[in-house]
């Protein structure tokens, strides 16, 4: 096998190169002398032994009865020495020797050479490591410039731009370094990864390989923040009621947090779980505060009033206000932590009333009682469970209500306990039930307001519990409301 081939086998089994790429550059570097020597490649041919053992470079040109331009044409007269078939107007192929051509068309194909082969290998480079971005690198440190810290990755160069490193952490030479893709950029050496430490992203990696539960989606991970260095909040939820999706993620005696915690150099995290009620979740956002009570100030601009004990507003704050600041972030709402004793210097009565009554009368006022009758057509209803109801024969709203209240569902299959108690709450906050009594006077109003009254039943708007009227708090949630007379 000639040296051409020996040279092409390592190419493409030692370097890793594609035989096309190979190719493509063997023939640009020979079309690019070829130019350097006769000005021009447009009649160059280039072609390769089947086996890959030689090349050849031939000068195509045309056959003329006068030559104008030697380079492209050619006399009949000396085509016919040739070929004898030829004939005016043909094309013929004329071998070239490359090593006839001069020192600088040599020179210029080493460089188209070079500037081939690299271009392949950072093309190669790129599809290799293209679908990584997003995943979790190991490397070593390599040096430092201008704060950036360079990272041997083998094959490519990784650099941890200041901006992303955690402010904690301090690496020596040859210290390993776990980081995160966050980008490729092509230099002239070949690829660079652009790495973090900081990226909340990083910290749901490490996660994810510690915890099962999350890499089998039993536990998901609802949203990170971050203040890398520091503190890192963390909102899960499951899909399994049997599961605990924090006690998951800390793990057995808490190993699999410290794990995370101790790839992080000591930042403090904390694991809460999600709560689809803005309520619940401000709360589980605080922590580790105690948080007594959260008084939603503006459901759309989302402003909320968390009041804690006084030994505990430090702790919700946080240092710099840092707890309630990655607090905001997390719930996406706009949380003023105050004292008892601050909440209440202030006016919460008129509030508190004006949010009872507009969770009293939530849809009533789009939506007229008689005109749902059965559950699937009540707002925001879980449909499947709709559809297990229906299966059984409680599709009718008070025929769900009675069978509810009676117990009789309390051995329901197509619903859990909780899903059928969410949809009596809906069922409560929608639908007005009236009864009227045949044979009664409209001429006494007053008599029969005064026994609709007595036998009327309160339901709390938040969580469903059963209330009174003489009630200024929930039992069961602690939302505060208060009940008006209307005036005739």
């Amino acid at each position: 096998m000639s040296e051409m081939a020996d040279a092409i086998r390592e190419l493409t089994q030692e370097k890793g190169f594609s035989l096309d790429s190979v190719k493509q550059t063997i023939e640009n570097t020979l079309r690019a002398a070829y130019k350097r020597t006769f000005g021009t490649a447009d009649n160059c041919v280039v072609t390769f032994a089947d086996d890959m053992s030689d090349v050849t470079v031939a000068s195509r040109k045309t056959i003329v009865d006068g030559v104008y331009d030697p380079v492209t044409e050619i006399e009949l007269e000396d085509a016919l020495k040739l070929s004898p078939e030829c004939e005016l107007g043909d094309e013929i192929d004329i071998i070239v020797d490359p090593k006839t051509f001069d020192r600088s068309a040599v020179s210029v194909g080493k460089q188209e050479t070079h500037k081939g082969l690299n271009e392949s290998f950072k093309d190669k480079l790129y599809n290799e490591y293209k679908d990584k971005v997003g995943e979790i690198i190991i490397g070593y440190f390599q040096r430092e410039y201008n704060g950036n810290i360079y990272v041997d990755l083998g094959k490519v160069e990784g650099v941890l731009p200041k901006k992303y490193q955690s402010p904690r952490e301090v690496y020596n030479k040859n210290d390993r370094i776990k980081a995160f893709i966050v980008d490729l950029k092509r230099i002239s050496s070949g690829l660079q990864l652009v790495l973090s430490r900081s990226d909340p992203k990083f910290v749901q990696s490490i996660l994810e390989l510690e915890v099962p539960e999350i890499q089998d989606k039993t536990v998901e991970i609802k949203k990170i923040v971050r203040d890398a260095g520091y503190r890192t909040k963390i909102a899960v939820s499951t899909t399994k009621e049997d599961v605990d999706p924090v006690g998951s993620c800390v793990g057995p005696k808490g190993m699999r947090i410290q794990n995370v915690i101790r790839e992080l150099e000591g930042e403090k995290i904390d694991v809460l779980r999600y709560s689809d009620d803005p309520v619940v979740f401000i709360k589980n956002a605080l922590s580790p505060a105690e948080v007594n009570r959260v008084v939603i100030l503006d459901d759309e601009k989302k402003t909320a009033l968390a009041i804690v004990n006084d030994e505990q507003f430090s702790v919700a704050i946080g240092k710099n206000g840092q707890n309630v600041r990655l607090a905001n972030r997390l719930c996406d709402w706009s949380i003023d932590v105050k004292t008892e004793e601050q909440a209440a210097e202030m006016d919460l009565t008129e509030l508190s009333t004006r949010r009872a009554q507009e969770l009293f009368s939530n849809n009533t006022a789009e939506i007229e009682p008689d005109e749902i009758s059965v559950i699937a057509d009540l707002p925001g209803v879980n449909q499947e469970v709709a559809a297990k109801l229906k299966e059984a024969g409680y599709d009718d709203i008070e025929k769900f209500v009675d069978a509810y209240e009676s117990g009789e569902l309390a051995d329901f299959e197509g619903a859990s306990a909780d899903e059928l108690a969410e949809v009596n709450k809906i069922v409560h906050n929608t639908v007005e039930f009236v009864e009227e009594e045949e044979g009664e006077s409209e001429a006494a109003p007053s008599e029969e307001s005064n026994e609709a009254e007595e036998e009327q039943e309160y339901f709390c708007p938040e969580c469903g519990a059963k209330i009174t009227l003489d009630m200024t708090h929930c039992p069961s949630c602690g939302v505060e409301f208060e009940f008006e007379e209307d005036e005739e």
